[in-house]
């Protein structure tokens, strides 16, 4: 007889920004442990996010459910407070008052990053909105998500950022996002501890997401070839595996333990013994250690 291993059984999460990417595959692993999982972004058929890519909500939420588990999507704008508040309201709602899980992932700043450019040089303008995107969308979600875990006294925020330290990222205002990120975490695990609600910063290596697979012309299925324009291509790993580490922490009973913490995809492998999904078990942090990044 097959003992079903659903660590998450029961549980409600939500992913915000989990059309592509780290956020869907955050998702998918969230419903494979058999949580209940809202994905929330804007990008909907028929109407995609400024961007432009085509991933929707939808196409997540079916891989959810397709994982074995209930993928809800919702068409969340969350730098807007209303949409936001609604969200939380018909969780509320549907869900009898239970949420157990958050995960930050709302992003989409792509086309606003000046590489290679001082802060004087680039666009303020950009700047400015970088950090209402992808840092005032995580305090607006938080803000309204909250309450749920603390009136249960349980939960976990997750919010997923870009390196495990406050080192300079390669231009100010993206490192302004992700250090942003991180500390919001660490000062929400403050005050969430005593309520029983745990919060943590989760970083993944360097990502082979949808987008830079495209970037650099190629597929999953010939990934490697991409080491042609950057040999460090070889050391990536695929959105999976950071969503399996979330899905490792969220199954967690001691989670509480690691509130405030500053955690990678390779830490928690190392840690819960986890693969990729094509049986590897990349290590950014050894890579960069050896290489003097």
């Amino acid at each position: 007889m097959m003992i079903e291993n659903k660590p998450l059984k029961g549980k409600i999460a939500v992913v915000a920004g989990a059309t592509r990417g780290a956020g869907r595959a955050i998702a998918i692993k969230l419903g494979e442990a058999g949580a209940t999982v809202y994905v929330t972004g804007r990008s909907v058929r028929g109407n995609p996010s400024p961007l432009g890519r085509p991933e929707t909500i939808e196409e997540t939420a079916e891989k959810v459910s397709a994982a074995g588990r209930i993928g809800i999507h919702v068409r969340v704008d969350h730098t807007d407070e209303a949409q936001v508040k609604a969200l939380f309201d018909r969780i509320e709602e549907e869900q009898e008052g239970r949420l157990d899980i958050l995960v930050n992932d709302v992003w989409g700043g792509e086309k606003y990053i000046e590489w290679g450019k001082g802060f004087w040089e680039a666009s303020l303008q950009d700047g400015l909105f970088l950090q209402r995107q992808a840092v005032h969308s995580h305090m607006i979600t938080s803000y309204y998500a909250a309450p749920l875990m603390v009136q249960r006294k349980q939960g976990l925020i997750v919010e997923v950022t870009d390196g495990v330290g406050y080192h300079y990222r390669g231009q100010l205002y993206y490192c302004m996002v992700k250090i942003g990120v991180s500390h919001l975490a660490q000062a929400m695990a403050a005050e969430l501890k005593p309520h029983g609600v745990a919060a943590v910063a989760v970083t993944p290596g360097f990502l082979r997401s949808e987008e830079m697979l495209e970037h650099f012309g190629v597929t999953e299925a010939n990934w490697t070839d991409g080491a042609a324009k950057d040999i460090h291509f070889l050391q990536w790993e695929t959105p999976f595996f950071v969503g399996q580490a979330v899905a490792s922490l969220a199954g967690d009973p001691n989670v509480l333990e690691k509130s405030g913490q500053l955690l990678s995809s390779w830490g928690l492998s190392d840690e819960y013994g986890f693969t990729d999904v094509d049986g590897r078990r990349p290590h950014w942090g050894c890579y960069a250690e050896e290489q003097g990044f």
